[in-house]
């Protein structure tokens, strides 16, 4: 089956699940003839897990817990390491991952169960941490919001990292809930390039958006930074200080990186993408991105995965640091308050 250029979808392929027996697909009868197919039409499942939390144990990812409320992400970032957990439902990690969306319908129902526990910790919650909890659906299923009026009730802290200026939308209870120092927001920003970030994520808003969101949350006084990520050697590299600098003039608390890592199934995703899009300088771009991973597209070593190795990976930390330390002095997030969680989330909210 032929890789196709599918508008406002980023993957141009849909390779089979690894856990099934069998694939299903579209071929022409012959066997021989080019054909046109249709961009796959968005479709929403509602489901209904038992638990909503899930536990990280990574040394190099800055949260223990985690609530995806969303299962999939049309925003469709065609590197997106997520893709490869959609696998586990059933699906392709291609095209199936940004266009058969899972919706946990009762995710606050979930969170809220979890804080009323007599066992309850009280520690930060990473409302993505896979798939991004703003994406398209969050619009109308409005799952994040209540997860955070939850999160609010119980003054439980939350961090959030998001593409999406739908953020926006609940500007004040986030201006509530960092009244009380109980969150933080990231925005990730992988370009400035508009043509490159609508072939490399072309549902998500556009950066112009994402800075002015982290100028609105600034302004409001809720802790925001930027998840420059991924840096992808040959597309973005290049655009460090520019991005880092930008985030600065937008009143971005922090900013952090990290490098692409395929892997999985992404790898190959992300090679069938690249030849299509890119084609003439695709085996350069993928041997620059084995080059930060000791020879690899994927790595799976705690602490070397995320910022990569050798002198690409080297450079790019390197201008990161220099960036910060031009436009980020004395800047960074307050501490999470972790002391007023309310036992039994009695009282309302506001």
């Amino acid at each position: 089956m032929e890789n196709q250029i599918h508008r406002g979808r980023g993957a141009v392929s849909n390779p089979p699940n690894k856990f099934s027996n069998g694939y299903t697909g579209k071929f022409h009868l012959e066997g021989v003839d080019d054909f046109e197919t249709s961009s796959p039409r968005t479709t929403f499942t509602q489901t209904y897990p038992k638990n909503i939390i899930s536990k990280n144990n990574s040394p190099d990812i800055p949260f223990n817990l985690s609530v995806n409320p969303y299962q999939g992400c049309e925003h469709g970032c065609v590197y997106c390491y997520a893709r490869d957990s959609h696998q586990y439902w059933g699906y392709s990690a291609g095209l199936d991952f940004e266009s058969k969306i899972l919706v946990k319908h009762n995710a606050p129902d979930l969170l809220e169960r979890a804080f009323l526990s007599p066992t309850w910790k009280v520690e930060p919650v990473m409302f993505s941490g896979n798939t991004d909890c703003y994406q398209p659906a969050e619009r109308k299923y409005k799952l994040t919001r209540r997860l955070l009026e939850v999160s609010l009730k119980f003054r439980n802290p939350v961090s959030i990292i998001t593409k999406n200026s739908l953020v926006l939308r609940d500007i004040e209870i986030l201006k509530e809930l960092a009244s009380h120092g109980l969150i933080q927001v990231m925005i990730s920003i992988t370009t400035l390039n508009e043509e490159l970030r609508r072939k490399l994520e072309p549902r998500t808003a556009s950066t112009r958006k994402r800075l002015d969101v982290v100028a609105q949350l600034s302004q409001a006084k809720v802790p925001v930074g930027v998840m420059l990520a991924p840096v992808i050697p040959g597309l973005n590299l290049n655009e460090i200080p520019a991005i880092i600098e930008q985030s600065a003039l937008a009143g971005a608390y922090d900013v952090s990186h990290a490098m692409l890592r395929l892997n999985g199934v992404i790898g190959e995703i992300f090679k069938n993408w690249l030849m299509a899009i890119y084609p003439q300088k695709a085996q350069k771009i993928l041997s620059q991105v084995a080059s930060t991973h000791g020879g690899k597209l994927s790595d799976s070593r705690f602490m070397k995965r995320m910022l990569g190795e050798g002198k690409i990976a080297e450079l790019a930390s390197n201008m990161v640091q220099a960036a910060k330390r031009k436009h980020f002095n004395k800047r960074g997030f307050p501490e999470f308050n972790v002391s007023n969680f309310r036992r039994g989330g009695m009282y309302t909210i506001w």
